[in-house]
């Protein structure tokens, strides 16, 4: 009797106690933020595209009454560098006109299509066009004597990055580009536009980012950003290359001996392709495709004619296991 009365005073006692305390868990993602969540524009998950950058090239102010913002765009790819000019509407960008390192060779330069010396040329190149284009190439001539000095013209409150304004016609503006690229001090993508600069166009830019620079003690050397113009860097690892690793040097710049050219004749190389584009710096004519007509597609074969080939295996491959097993 005792023994179920303490038994029942213990159910009581345990039953009795308060439950244990749970920790509130807050829902940051419920249904409602999923059903409310919006992705982010296709060329931003891509990586293509940064948008905070391109609203402030694109954006015009109002009382400009349509004018477009024009941008440098300099882009490189695994074999070249493209320039180009252009402005944005509201069903896309449309290109007013472009250039690309793979046109140098009308020019003479077969080798190196991609470096700095390459990017400068690229810039020039299209900036020599557009002015062409829009009938501002005899205003505007640019820079011939390249020393890597920043070129600017106050008129004004306005600053404008060529050598002397026109009285009637003012110089073309454009603003660069660079999409996704890093901009670090001595980038390629400034070659093209101290390319662009000297051509004649007004891109705004300082000697910041321009190879020479030091941000210590807040200098700029132009020689030292005339010698990445010319290719002198090149050069010097030419130099050096050929005397630590010959083998190296053959195997590296076999195109550039292919094409005699030597470390001490760069300078002067591109000294006639800028000359040339000043010449002429006009698009080549497209040349006409013609396709070969001679290339015929298989005809697609018919079921039965596909379960025919695959019973002729069958059959080879049942031979050959007889053959094998009448050999042991």
């Amino acid at each position: 009797m005792l023994s179920l009365i303490t038994l029942s005073l213990t159910a009581i006692t345990i039953h009795t106690q308060p439950p244990p305390q749970q920790v509130f868990v807050k829902v940051t993602k419920s249904k409602a933020y999923y059903k409310r969540f919006q992705v982010k524009f296709r060329r931003r998950r891509e990586g293509r595209t940064d948008y905070r950058q391109r609203k402030r090239l694109c954006c015009q102010a109002k009382n400009k009454y349509q004018s477009p913002k024009y941008r440098l765009v300099v882009r490189f790819s695994n074999r070249q560098v493209i320039c180009q000019i252009a402005y944005s509407l509201i069903d896309g960008d449309r290109i007013l006109t472009s250039a690309s390192s793979n046109e140098l060779p009308r020019y003479g330069l077969n080798v190196g299509l991609k470096n700095y010396a390459a990017s400068y040329c690229t810039g020039l190149l299209c900036a020599r066009r557009l002015l062409q284009k829009v009938g501002l190439d005899d205003v505007y001539e640019g820079n011939d004597e390249v020393d890597g000095n920043i070129v600017s013209t106050t008129v004004g409150k306005t600053t404008y990055y060529v050598d002397e304004v026109d009285e009637d016609k003012r110089p073309f503006r454009a603003l660069l580009d660079v999409g996704c690229k890093t901009t670090s001090t001595g980038c390629r993508i400034f070659g093209a536009l101290k390319g662009a600069a000297d051509g004649g166009l007004d891109v705004p830019h300082s000697e910041k980012r321009f190879p020479g620079y030091d941000r210590d003690s807040k200098e700029y050397d132009a020689d030292m950003h005339r010698e990445r113009i010319f290719g002198g860097h090149v050069g010097e690892y030419m130099e050096y290359l050929e005397e630590e690793d010959n083998t190296k040097y053959q195997q590296q710049f076999a195109s550039y001996l292919a094409d005699d050219v030597e470390a001490d004749g760069l300078e002067e190389l591109y000294e006639g392709v800028h000359e040339k584009i000043r010449e002429d710096p006009s698009p080549s004519d497209k040349k006409g495709f013609s396709p070969d007509k001679s290339f015929k597609r298989k005809v697609k074969k018919t079921l039965e004619e596909r379960k025919a080939d695959v019973q002729v295996k069958k059959d080879a491959k049942n031979a050959e296991l007889e053959e094998s097993d009448d050999d042991e």
